[in-house]
């Protein structure tokens, strides 16, 4: 059709960007919009960005240089998300074709921006970061039919000295408790089986109706009928209290799961990076969860590198890794970000001092995750069927403790279909994934 909207959308970032973009994705079709698989297709192309790692806003450059010839054909573009926030009416300057920027914070004001930009004017929707909205909409497009994200707090009040993230998404803001839960059960009744609560630091909940903690809120969502699992990410430490262990360990539905970053092992860079508490705080959260009735895999972020931390300093992240024992880590070289007070410092670490570390660490990790991974074979444990990975005839599979577990089936037995639950017989263990044998 001649007049027909379509859009093609791009998404780059952490899970937080992922479930915006199907908020986003939602927010255009209730518009009149239809989303297309390609660029070519799109009468608007968006492209949502994240700034967390290095050099991304020349990535964002780049893209949007390749886009340009395509201005020719009639086609708008719009930059969205924390690349958006933080360049904010710069992009126009550096790239004119473009007509709508539109920050993390302020997708709220999409439908208003859309309305401008048809009309054929710019369009900017950046937040002051002083705002107390979320971004409430009953429009969300989601991608995975089993699984889906819940967004419970937006922003991060916490300003640790390396991270971007408090000025792209804004001061911390939390939906209430009400909102949270409704949208559990929507999804529930819609043939959802698996939720993640999302936040920058999602154990800072704070209810604006009062009415729960988080460690309630937790609870409260994992008792919704129909939901077999229940996750949440990210945790900030200073926010972890012993009573989400406690919840965990008193409902079923709560995964065997805590992703809690740590960054360093040492208390002298932890107070560098400000991130609020020692190596012993931290500690001390771990033993908590190993505490548990049940067993609680531990994941954990990393970063290497940090401006001044020495030799002894890295040598403490290596010591940590051995006394946790993470079942994975996500780990980095420390790159200087806009407007954190970490680019102020001098980088006094060569970059391939922080290779080298990054590539030390990762292999003193995958040793333990060697050793670790080893306690499940003989075990039998239910995953969530996620798929086929067909080049080797097996199934895809997650366990509680967000494990992957590639599997076969038996002859004469039916294959399960994605999102529904089975047993399997752990056979072999590897780093990062099992393998094993659907029972019954």
């Amino acid at each position: 059709m001649a007049n027909e909207k379509t859009f093609y959308l791009e998404t780059f970032g952490c899970q937080m960007n992922v479930h915006d973009s199907e908020k986003v994705v939602g927010t255009l079709i209730s518009q009149g919009y239809r989303q297309v698989e390609s660029v070519e297709e799109a009468g608007l192309v968006l492209y949502n960005t994240c700034s967390i790692r290095d050099k991304a806003e020349q990535k964002v450059f780049h893209r949007l240089a390749d886009f340009r010839k395509l201005e020719r054909q009639g086609k708008k573009f719009g930059v969205l998300g924390c690349v958006a926030q933080q360049e904010g009416e710069r992009i126009f300057a550096r790239a004119p074709h473009v007509s709508l920027v539109c920050g993390s914070a302020s997708y709220r004001n999409l439908p208003q921006m859309l309305v401008e930009v048809e009309a054929g004017k710019r369009s900017t929707g950046l937040d002051d970061r002083q705002t107390t909205e979320t971004f409430e909409t009953e429009f969300t497009a989601r991608s995975n039919p089993h699984r889906g994200y819940i967004t419970i707090t937006e922003g991060c009040d916490k300003f640790c000295a390396y991270c971007v993230v408090p000025y792209t998404r804004g001061r911390e803001r939390s939906r209430t408790s009400d909102a949270i839960l409704a949208e559990a059960r929507h999804m529930a009744d819609s043939g959802y089986t698996e939720v993640q609560l999302l936040g920058q630091n999602v154990n800072s909940y704070r209810d604006p109706l009062r009415k729960k903690t988080f460690s309630e809120l937790l609870a409260s969502v994992g008792q919704v009928p129909g939901l077999k699992r229940v996750r949440f990410t990210t945790s900030h430490p200073i926010d972890f209290t012993r009573d989400i262990v406690d919840a965990i360990d008193a409902v079923p539905t709560l995964c065997d799961h805590v992703h809690l970053p740590v960054q360093s092992g040492s208390s002298r860079v932890l107070e560098a990076m400000q991130r609020e508490y020692t190596r012993e705080d931290y500690l001390e959260r771990i033993a908590w969860i190993k505490a548990a009735r049940r067993e609680i895999s531990i994941t954990t972020d990393i970063i290497v590198g940090f401006p001044g931390e020495t030799e002894a300093e890295f040598e403490e992240t290596l010591s940590l890794l051995d006394e946790v024992g993470y079942d994975g880590t996500f780990s980095f070289k420390y790159s200087p970000r806009p407007n954190t007070p970490a680019q102020t410092m001098a980088d006094s670490i060569p970059e391939e001092e922080k290779a080298r570390r990054l590539a030390v660490l990762q292999e003193h990790q995958k040793q333990i995750q060697t050793r670790l991974s080893k306690r499940h074979t003989g075990q039998t444990i239910e995953v969530m069927v996620e798929g086929k990975n067909r080049a080797r005839e097996q199934l895809i599979g997650r366990t509680s403790q967000n494990k992957p577990l590639n599997f076969t089936v038996t002859a004469g037995n039916p294959e399960p279909l994605p999102g529904s639950y089975v047993r399997v017989h752990v056979s072999a263990s590897f780093p990062n994934s099992l393998l094993g044998e659907m029972v019954g």
